[in-house]
């Protein structure tokens, strides 16, 4: 079986046709500038959103390609610094600096991250394509086991690597954690998918 087509994630108008949520984004993302401030750092929308997994109170994550700290701090701030709670962090993990900003727009909470990878090479893109993948593939009763696992307080890629019996948890010969162990199924085919024992 060959892999199912892939949205557009650059391009938001699939939010324009979609859930009651995904349709109020679409206009936050417009009346707030969110995606054209940053349009520099080749930004996406990533995360749940997108892929209709999300539960109350989950961020709309933004994610971009940064060279230039100093300048995508400086449009951090200029633009959405006086919005409420907004804060600034950067570290440094495996050698590669991040930068992210939180904050409050309208009622929602947004995290904007910046490293200087490729926007479709950060892992949070990569998990968006596969956890897209695999709802596809497994459907709407997988999908509302996946929220149902959210609600209880599982973080989203845990939730994915539990239902499809990935969590290499307690088992020591493993190296492998929920993160890791989705982006292990990138290169995999529909049909190996498919084979997954799924516990739903």
């Amino acid at each position: 079986m060959n892999r199912q087509v892939e949205p557009d994630w650059f391009n938001i108008d699939y939010l324009k046709q979609g859930s009651a949520v995904q349709r109020e984004v679409f206009e936050l993302l417009q009346k707030h500038e969110l995606l054209s401030r940053l349009a520099p750092y080749d930004p996406v929308l990533a995360g749940t959103v997108p892929i209709r997994i999300d539960v109350e109170g989950s961020d709309l994550d933004i994610i971009c390609e940064v060279r230039d700290f100093g300048a995508f701090e400086e449009l951090l701030v200029r633009s959405w610094g006086d919005y409420p709670g907004f804060r600034l962090s950067r570290k440094t993990v495996l050698g590669l600096p991040r930068l992210k900003a939180n904050f409050i727009c309208g009622s929602r909470p947004v995290e904007i991250f910046g490293q200087p990878l490729p926007v479709r090479q950060q892992n949070a893109y990569r998990h968006m394509v596969i956890e897209h993948r695999l709802l596809s593939l497994f459907g709407a009763e997988f999908r509302e086991q996946v929220i149902r696992c959210k609600r209880q307080g599982l973080k989203t890629e845990p939730a994915f690597a539990a239902l499809l019996g990935l969590d290499c948890k307690g088992n020591k010969s493993s190296r492998l954690d929920p993160y890791q162990a989705l982006l292990e199924l990138e290169e995999r085919s529909d049909a190996e998918l498919l084979q997954l024992t799924a516990r739903f």
